[in-house]
């Protein structure tokens, strides 16, 4: 079992839910973020003034998946989320060591 997580921009959830659906994804966890990388932020104008954007609002989503779904699932996050353009994001994918479904007690890849 794994758990992925991505950092995208916030106008590529929608797509990159529809794609995770498509391989059969079916469940995920959205939190709002801020952060920047390689982007460093950008200068904005506000009422005749110019301020620095430090962190940059972006997207986290977080999926927990049985191993034969992973790469299916990152091919998919990656495709839908790409611009092409700097700060599109990253995936991460972490190893679950274990996974409890609280309603029913089941535990391991059945609780996914």
């Amino acid at each position: 079992m794994k758990l992925i997580s991505a950092i995208i921009k916030p106008f590529k959830l929608d797509a990159v839910r529809h794609a995770l659906s498509d391989v059969g994804v079916q469940g995920m966890t959205v939190t709002e973020v801020t952060g920047f990388g390689r982007q460093k932020g950008h200068t904005e104008l506000y009422r005749g003034a110019e301020y620095v954007v430090d962190f940059l609002p972006k997207l986290k989503v977080e999926i927990a998946l049985d191993d034969a779904l992973v790469e299916r699932a990152i091919e998919a996050i990656t495709d839908a989320a790409r611009t092409g353009k700097i700060g599109d994001g990253k995936i991460f994918i972490v190893d679950i060591e274990q996974v409890v479904r609280i309603r029913t007690g089941d535990s391991g890849p059945q609780a996914l």
